[in-house]
């Protein structure tokens, strides 16, 4: 096997080790939300606790990863959150759960900005969407094991037993993952930008607004479907019906659409345009919004959430090759730092949001209402975006 593959191989499984324990939040929320008795704001602002302390840690740890490299950052990003993972598994209270939550989310944040540019730079030429595409797969994996596996251990063990079960093996993982980079020199110092002297190159304002309307647009929609998937267990148990295990079931349908989303994202971005697919993803993601408090719980439903759960994968691998080939080597792990501070900071303020007007409007008037933000927001971007393209300011990437 060529290095590129191993390397492409090994970050993928060092992806799925990472959100194995993130991904128990969503469908163990009712578990935590009938323990606690807490209400629909309360359960946003645990899932904002992990969305704003995630987010933070992105832009200190992406720069960190530019100047040191990123094997330390990754690193810390895989066993930071399985030692978190045990603190949530000892939280006594809500207090105590948001505390744990926020390290989770600081300790994890320098993940995906010194992921993505080591995938980018290991893939062939004009494959790195691909490439970013099969790696998504290992984190498309672990969102949809987690609701299968973590409501078969809460169901027997409780929520906290479920993370206590979890967490020892991530931190084994972490240390597996950075043998093997120890060994294949991956992510060392001396393989950085910063470190092999290159210089660091000042951004045109042309590209400077361009990326601000392109991340704008990808991250409002990566938001509002973080923000909505936070509540999808809820909704399936509390305004449809079903059981907590039926809502487990199909949190893994719509968290299992990475498994092919993501690399048939990956191909079409390299074939047609990254902005391009990012920018049909983004409507598609209205579309579903729109329509997903409105089809009644049966065949349609499921469809829906399998659609609306390939749409961010789709959109991941082509949002990361774009910017990754857009910016110079020795800033990307700042400018992809950037980017997901801004998609996850806008989960974390969105869903206590949502979870407010859920309690006071009801679940169709809360989607309905994102949805149409959603909209408006990628309709001007995907204008400001074609404008200048049309002026030649910009090119398709």
């Amino acid at each position: 096997m060529r290095d590129s593959s191993r390397t492409i191989l090994l970050l993928t499984f060092a992806h799925f080790s990472h959100h194995v324990l993130t991904a128990l939040l969503t469908p163990l929320l009712p578990f935590i939300r009938d323990d606690l008795g807490l209400s629909y704001a309360q359960a946003g602002l645990v899932m904002a606790a992990f969305s704003l302390s995630y987010g933070f840690g992105q832009i200190p740890a992406g720069r960190l990863a530019d100047r040191i490299g990123p094997r330390i950052v990754l690193t810390a990003g895989i066993a930071g959150v399985g030692a978190a993972g045990l603190l949530l598994g000892l939280s006594s209270g809500y207090s105590f759960l948001i505390v744990s939550l926020v390290l989770m989310g600081i300790l994890g944040g320098g993940y995906h900005p010194a992921a993505a540019p080591l995938i980018s730079a290991a893939a062939e030429p004009g494959k790195q969407a691909q490439a970013l595409g099969l790696h998504v797969i290992g984190g498309s994996v672990s969102y949809f094991a987690a609701p299968l596996l973590g409501v078969a251990i809460a169901s027997a063990l409780g929520w906290r037993g479920t993370f206590l079960a979890l967490s020892i093996p991530v931190i084994l993982l972490g240390a597996i993952v950075y043998r093997a980079c120890l060994k294949s020199s991956l992510g060392s110092p001396a393989t950085s930008a910063m470190a092999d002297g290159e210089p660091r190159q000042r951004l045109s304002a042309a590209v400077v607004m361009e990326l601000s309307t392109f991340i704008l647009m990808l991250t409002a929609m990566g938001a509002a479907l973080a923000s909505a998937s936070s509540f999808l267990s809820l909704y399936i148990v509390d305004a449809l019906g079903a059981s907590e295990q039926t809502a487990g079931a199909l949190l893994a349908l719509y968290f299992s659409a990475g498994i092919w989303a993501a690399p048939l994202g990956g191909r079409l971005a390299d074939r047609f345009g990254r902005k391009r697919v990012a920018a049909i993803a983004s409507f598609a993601a209205v579309a579903g919004l729109l329509a997903l408090p409105r089809i009644p719980y049966g065949f349609g439903f499921v469809a829906l959430l399998a659609a609306l759960g390939a749409v961010p994968y789709v959109r991941m691998p082509a949002a990361e090759a774009y910017l990754t080939g857009r910016v110079p080597g020795s800033i990307r792990s700042t400018v992809l730092g950037i980017y997901f501070f801004a998609g996850m900071e806008g989960s974390g303020v969105l869903t206590p949001l949502l979870g407010r007007w859920i309690d006071r409007y009801g679940f169709q008037a809360g989607f309905t209402i994102l949805g149409l933000g959603l909209g408006a927001i990628v309709a001007v971007c995907a204008l400001v975006l074609a404008g200048m393209e049309r002026g030649g300011m910009t090119k398709e990437g």
